[in-house]
């Protein structure tokens, strides 16, 4: 078993957990999260400049089986992408076990 964790723009959020659950990745946990890049510059908008230092992002946490992994992050790349600085990152680790409390299933079966 593999954990992902992903990084990506808020404003990306409902077009990946769209996609991820199309791949019948169905369950993942999500905090809103407020991260420093490495871009120093502003953003004018409107003749306003917006600092980017502090960035808004969506955290995702996904645990899937390892034959789930490279789809999962095929799908999360291809649609958190917008190709501007911040689309965000992507870390994978493994899981050594997983257990379902109310069923006391472990394994696959207490990720599904």
């Amino acid at each position: 078993m593999k954990k992902i964790e992903a990084i990506i723009r808020k404003s990306k959020f409902d077009e990946v957990k769209d996609a991820l659950h199309q791949i019948e990745v169905n369950f993942f946990s999500y905090w809103d999260v407020t991260g420093v890049g490495n871009e120093k510059q502003g953003h004018v908008y409107r003749g306003i400049s917006y600092s980017t230092t502090d960035i808004q992002r969506r955290y995702l946490s996904i645990v899937v089986s390892d034959d789930f992994l490279e789809k999962t992050i095929d799908t999360i790349l291809e649609t958190a992408y917008s190709g501007n600085v911040g689309d965000g990152k992507i870390f994978v680790s493994d899981i050594k076990e997983a257990y379902r409390i109310r069923t006391k299933e472990s394994g696959h079966a207490g990720i599904n």
